[in-house]
C-alpha cells in the first residue's frame, strides 16, 4: 500500500465541565465527546524520498511544524527512524478554530494511517499515548464515538452509544482563543456546573430527550458574553424545535440536536437569513462499533 485516503471526523461536546486548574496551566476537565459525520479529507501518499510534504485548501493555514498534522508525522518519522517520506493533503471542510477538534482529528489521522501504511503495528492505545503528546483532544480523535473524558481530556472511558438525532452545526464568524476563555474563566467563580452524570443517564437509556436536557458547557459563561451571537444562534435553534442547543468546547460553534431533519432545516434556513453565519451544516451522530 503507497497511499491512504481517512476521513478525520469533528466532534462536539455533549457535556463540559472544568473542575479545577493544575499548577503547570492545564486544566481537570469533565467532557462528553462525541464524532458527527462532518469530516476533512485527508490522503498520505509514500514518497521514497525522504521528509514531510504537506499541502491544504485552505492558504492560512501553516503546512510545516506549525502544522499538528505535520507534527504527527514528525514523530512517527523520528520515532521509527522511516527513510521514506510522505506528502499529506488536508482537504478541510471542519471550521477551523471552532470547537470542533478539526486539527486534533487531522493529527490523529495522520498517525492511524502512517501505522497503517508503514506497517508499524501499533495498537490504538500506543497510537492515542503518543497522541496526546500533540494535544489533549487527540487521543479522543483516534478512538471517536461517545466518550466520557476527565483529566485534562485524555483520561477516556468508552460510553453507551449517543442516540440517533440530526445534528445542526452552526460557526458565527469570528475566532476564539481556547487560551483566553480559560484564563477569563480562572478569573471567576463556577457556580454552576454541568450535569455530566445525568447525560451519562440519558445516554444508558438511550433517550436522546434526555441527553439534551442535561446538556451544559461551563464556557459558556465566558464565550457567550464575548461573543452574543453564541446566544442568537442557540435562541434560533431551539425556536425551530432543537431538543437541545449548546456551544461546542471553547468556541464559538453551536450545535443543536434535532428530533427530524425538517426542523433542522428551519433552523439552518433562519440561522442564514438573519446572516448569523454562512457556515451551516446538517449533520448526523457517528457511532463506532466497539469490539
Amino acid at each position: 500500500m503507497n497511499q491512504i485516503e481517512l476521513r478525520a471526523l469533528a466532534k462536539i461536546n455533549l457535556g463540559l465541565d472544568v473542575l479545577g486548574r493544575r499548577e503547570n496551566g492545564y486544566h481537570d476537565v469533565r467532557m462528553i465527546m462525541q464524532s458527527i459525520y462532518l469530516y476533512d479529507e485527508v490522503k498520505i501518499i509514500k514518497r521514497k524520498e525522504p521528509g514531510i510534504r504537506l499541502a491544504t485548501n485552505l492558504g492560512f493555514l501553516p503546512v510545516g511544524e506549525g502544522n499538528i498534522a505535520y507534527k504527527a508525522a514528525q514523530m512517527l518519522t523520528e520515532e521509527f527512524q522511516l527513510d521514506q517520506g510522505v506528502e499529506i493533503m488536508l482537504d478541510k471542510h471542519i471550521p477551523v478554530a471552532a470547537g470542533l477538534a478539526g486539527g486534533s482529528s487531522d493529527a490523529a489521522a495522520v498517525l492511524f494511517g502512517m501505522n497503517r501504511l508503514f506497517r508499524l503495528r501499533l495498537t490504538q492505545k500506543e497510537l492515542m499515548d503518543r497522541g496526546v503528546k500533540l494535544g489533549a483532544d487527540v487521543p479522543y480523535c483516534i478512538m471517536r464515538g461517545t466518550v466520557l473524558a476527565e483529566g485534562i481530556g485524555e483520561e477516556l472511558s468508552v460510553l453507551p452509544p449517543m442516540p440517533k438525532c440530526t445534528v445542526l452545526i452552526a460557526k458565527p464568524p469570528v475566532s476564539v482563543s481556547t487560551k483566553t476563555v480559560y484564563e477569563a474563566l480562572d478569573a471567576k467563580a463556577i457556580t454552576e456546573h454541568p450535569d455530566i452524570d445525568g447525560i451519562i443517564e440519558g445516554l444508558k437509556q438511550g433517550d436522546v430527550r434526555a441527553v439534551a436536557a442535561s446538556m451544559g458547557n461551563v464556557l459558556e459563561d465566558v464565550t457567550v458574553p464575548m461573543y452574543p451571537v453564541i446566544d442568537e444562534i442557540k435562541k434560533e435553534m431551539m425556536a425551530a424545535g432543537a431538543l437541545g442547543a449548546m456551544m461546542s468546547g471553547s468556541g464559538p460553534t453551536v450545535f443543536g440536536l434535532f428530533e427530524n431533519r425538517a426542523a433542522a432545516k428551519t433552523a439552518q434556513r433562519k440561522i442564514r437569513e438573519k446572516a448569523l453565519t454562512k457556515q451551516v451544516y446538517i449533520t448526523n451522530i457517528h457511532s463506532v462499533r466497539r469490539k
